[in-house]
């Protein structure tokens, strides 16, 4: 990282009087304790470096309304796009370029404490930090327009309770984040074009226009490339080979996907993935796919056969979709002899197996928390009221002013009082009572630590999804409205503030001032909510068929996961179905299993301490591998492992030289790409409702895939079994 060698008066303004040398920063025998934060993150220091600029606030906000409309125009997909930060964080190196170069130097309101300049001098990498900052606020996601009020913000208060647990802990590293470290020096460094090759803009730029051009065959011509299921097109008429072979209703055995909207939807970027946290996800998808599902279907456990393999739909016993509109009063409320008429909601195999295995991870993490950070966490605790040992990385960030706790609290405080009073005010709406929102704020609390140790050193998440459906299921049953904004406050608040602490501890990697990452986040997340509401209005009234299974290209999946869990949880409730009154009952033994495997790890690396394989082992991230399922599909998982393997594994051991100059530039440029021709198809054809209809536009065409096999069942559009 080249060092500058001006001092700044104001935010905005250099002086041209030299810094204080800071070589004592760089002492070498002062690192890290951790080897792949030693490798990767630099140890020095050059607080003169300009870092809230002219050029800061206009590349952080573009970037931050670009990913924001971009990730919610593709989150109503049926194979839904996340374009992640890296993309931004390569983009804008030649823009910030070419401002420093062409913007006067002018300075303007000189001699007064107001004077500032649109160029400081060259494009650094703390303002660099800044404006991938601002794109993380728009890169998630996930349940993105129930977080677009204070919800969102609600996860800053949590976020500074716990900064001292999950952010200045050497141990608490935070691997995705090294991703972006290592991108940010490799773009700072001055490079040359090698001899016979290409540098790393240039190849960005070639590998852009290959992914832009590419896309249009996935996206418009060709779309069965998004789901490649050979195995139907051999056996068109067996409902059970195509339950075998389909990549979207099935197991997806031998399926591929030639899109990279398929690969990246719901795990992101394999190739920003570390090749240790992919093997932990196909170490976890492989019995749960291959070998639970299919003995439980088989073996029509719980009358499986009945129904789809694989389906997040919802069902009545005869195997016909159930009619929710059937057992619902005006007020969204359970009609509760109308659902005696109607019977009991049964779910596909797969479909119950995710719930249970949802339900073993809840109980593994906090296990394998206490029995592996317990001790850690009570010593946190302790030397946060004592003088504590810092790394150097924590030393270096004690020069700056760091951020006044009863900042966080007192967002915390008022976000809390809105949301009870919007609940109040709301009630006949929104149907959760006052104390429901205390009550999921106790979850989040209780929560955020435990997954944010888990993330912050394995780097998957568990969910907490399913706790605050069964909670509020449980205690207020009949209130799908309800149970979905309980969800909302204790499971979103949780996953912000998981977020925001990366930011954080990206920023603790890169010596951003602490009081100017909260600025940047703050403003980030108000733009990236007004542009996640906006895009999804636009989408909702231009797109006619949007959210309807009719449609081939917008099935909001995920929404409609989230809809069929406020039916399963919050309309009839938990008791209902894996209770005492319901019929997967048995499923509760998950939470049993889930307690035990962390505990029978703990006790083999006890008994075996200098086993390295026993301690690799983590049972949250295996048992939590198929969390996204549904509404992710195999396709995705099969795809998106294949590609992990050979970018993380194959590459990274055979051609490390290739890996380390080219592999997280091309999976920005991979994202980019695809983003906008994906924009520019619907714009220029979707809009004017111009499409192709051959069979090549068929996604899977494994159509029986979702039919029954049990004798006797009829079902429209499947073959009758007697």
């Amino acid at each position: 990282m080249e060092v500058s060698p001006a001092e700044i008066t104001t935010p905005l303004l250099p002086k041209n009087e030299q810094s204080e040398e800071i070589s004592e920063l760089h002492q070498a025998e002062e690192n890290s304790p951790l080897k792949q934060v030693a490798l990767t993150v630099p140890t020095g220091d050059d607080p003169s470096l300009p870092v809230v600029t002219f050029r800061m606030w206009v590349l952080g906000v573009i970037s931050c309304v670009l990913l924001s409309f971009l990730n919610q125009f593709f989150w109503y997909r049926t194979e839904p796009l996340t374009i992640t930060a890296i993309s931004a964080q390569i983009a804008v190196v030649p823009l910030g370029q070419l401002m420093a170069a062409k913007l006067t130097d002018r300075v303007f309101l000189m001699g007064t404490r107001w004077e500032f300049t649109l160029n400081p001098g060259p494009f650094n990498v703390k303002e660099h930090v800044l404006i991938t900052i601002f794109a993380n606020s728009g890169a998630g996601t996930v349940y993105a327009i129930q977080v677009v009020t204070v919800v969102k913000v609600l996860g800053f208060g949590w976020a500074g309770i716990f900064l001292r647990y999950l952010v200045e802990p050497a141990a608490m590293w935070w691997p995705a984040n090294l991703v972006q470290v290592s991108l940010f020096r490799a773009l700072h460094e001055k490079e040359e074009r090698p001899r016979g090759g290409v540098t790393r803009t240039q190849f960005f730029l070639i590998a852009l226009a290959c992914s832009f051009a590419y896309y249009v065959f996935p996206g418009y011509l060709f779309q069965m490339l998004t789901s490649f299921s050979w195995i139907c097109w051999i056996f068109p008429t067996s409902p059970l080979a195509q339950q075998l072979g389909s990549g979207l209703s099935g197991l997806g055995i031998g399926t591929l996907g030639f899109d990279w909207s398929t690969i990246s939807s719901y795990l992101g970027s394999p190739l920003a993935s570390p090749w240790f946290a992919t093997a932990n996800v196909a170490v976890g998808f492989v019995p749960v796919m291959y070998v639970l599902t299919p003995i439980c279907y088989w073996l029509d456990i719980y009358n499986a056969k009945t129904f789809p393999i694989f389906s997040d739909e919802l069902f009545q016993s005869n195997g016909l979709i159930y009619n929710i509109t059937n057992i619902i009063d005006s007020s969204y409320h359970l009609d509760v002899a109308a659902y005696e008429r109607e019977g009991p909601l049964y779910l596909s195999t797969f479909f119950v197996i995710t719930y249970g295995v949802g339900f073993a991870a809840l109980s593994a993490t906090i296990v394998h928390v206490l029995l592996f950070h317990g001790r850690e966490i009570w010593q946190q605790s302790r030397s946060s009221f004592q003088e504590k040992k810092m790394d150097i990385h924590a030393r270096l960030m004690s020069s700056y002013k760091q951020v006044p706790e009863w900042w966080f609290w007192l967002i915390l405080v008022v976000n809390i009082a809105v949301t009870i009073f919007a609940c109040e005010y709301y009630n006949e709406q929104l149907q959760l009572p006052w104390w429901g929102v205390f009550l999921a704020c106790v979850v989040a609390f209780i929560f955020t630590l435990p997954i944010g140790i888990i993330t912050a050193i394995t780097n998957q998440t568990p969910g907490l999804n399913i706790i605050t459906e069964y909670i509020i299921g449980y205690i207020y049953p009949g209130y799908p409205v309800a149970n979905m904004c309980f969800k909302v406050y204790g499971y979103i608040s949780m996953t912000q503030a998981i977020t925001f602490l990366q930011d954080f501890k990206l920023g603790h990697y890169m010596k951003i001032p602490p009081r100017t990452m909260f600025i940047a986040q703050i403003v980030g997340t108000l733009v990236a909510g007004s542009v996640y509401l906006a895009t999804a209005w636009w989408l909702m009234e231009t797109i006619p068929e949007i959210c309807q299974s009719s449609s081939s290209v917008w099935t909001c999946p995920s929404d409609t996961v989230f809809y069929d869990a406020s039916v399963i949880w919050g309309l009839i409730g938990p008791r209902k179905i894996f209770g005492d009154q319901g019929t997967y009952g048995a499923v509760n033994w998950f939470f049993l299993a889930g307690t035990i495997a962390p505990l029978l790890v703990w006790l083999a690396h006890k008994a075996f301490p200098n086993q390295e394989l026993i301690r690799l082992i983590n049972m949250p991230v295996l048992i939590g591998a198929t969390a996204m399922m549904p509404p992710a599909t195999a396709v995705n998982y099969t795809t998106w492992i294949f590609v992990g393997f050979l970018s993380g594994f194959v590459v990274y051991r055979y051609r490390p030289d290739l890996w380390k100059r080219y592999n997280y530039v091309l999976s920005g440029s991979l994202d980019a790409g695809l983003a906008f021709m994906g924009v520019l198809l619907y714009l220029c054809l979707r809009l004017e409702d111009v499409s192709l209809s051959w069979w090549g536009n068929e996604l899977d065409r494994c159509d029986y895939a979702s039919c029954p096999t049990a004798d006797g069942v009829k079902v429209l559009g499947c073959p009758f079994v007697y």
